[in-house]
């Protein structure tokens, strides 16, 4: 489930950032992908409609790293 989460985090960040979405895995920093309030907030709207989950944006966005935001994904998810 957490890499199902990963790769949806990725699919929807990589055009975002204008990334490869080859290019990114769960060690890719937000900061390196220049991310921004929008991008978080594009992210998380996607992931809850996904998972029918409520994500709490300031949260999510203390995730260093898109493996860290797919962990607390999956906690939420899971509860």
């Amino acid at each position: 489930m957490r890499e199902e989460i990963l790769a949806k985090i990725i699919e929807r960040g990589a055009p975002l950032w204008g990334a490869d979405a080859a290019s990114l895995n769960e060690n890719t920093t937000f900061e390196e992908m220049n991310a921004k309030s929008v991008h978080y907030s594009q992210i998380t709207t996607f992931l809850e409609d996904e998972y029918d989950v409520e994500i709490p944006f300031m949260n999510f966005r203390r995730k260093k790293t898109l493996g860290e935001a797919a962990d607390y994904v999956l906690e939420l998810v899971e509860e």
